[in-house]
């Protein structure tokens, strides 16, 4: 996933733009914690209704939310902790290197 996340990083560098402004909004008010999820919502929110349909043509994966987060308190160190994130065990374990599990798995 890590993979993953790192080329739509690469092809979508706007995103990161607006994690970033929408997050330090936040801060500029105040708060001390909050919320991934809407920081994307509100990206999403931003790229559908105010950006030009040809201007963004992306689509914001969920599974990247804790990504963004951690390089954000990576980045900016002084706001370490803003984003609750739980322990990434992918940095301990490596991946089994099996294929997904689909339907025909179960019985």
């Amino acid at each position: 996933m890590r993979s993953q996340v790192k080329a739509f990083h690469s092809e979508h560098p706007e995103v990161w733009d607006l994690f970033v402004r929408f997050t330090k909004e936040i801060l500029r008010r105040g708060f001390k914690h909050y919320s991934v999820n809407a920081i994307f919502e509100r990206i999403r929110w931003e790229v559908d209704t105010v950006g030009r349909n040809d201007q963004y043509e992306f689509k914001l994966n969920n599974n990247y939310r804790a990504f963004y987060a951690r390089r954000f308190m990576r980045m900016y160190p002084q706001h370490d902790g803003f984003f609750r994130t739980r322990r990434q065990t992918s940095q301990e374990d490596y991946p089994t290197q099996m294929s997904p599990l689909t339907p025909r798995d179960y019985q």
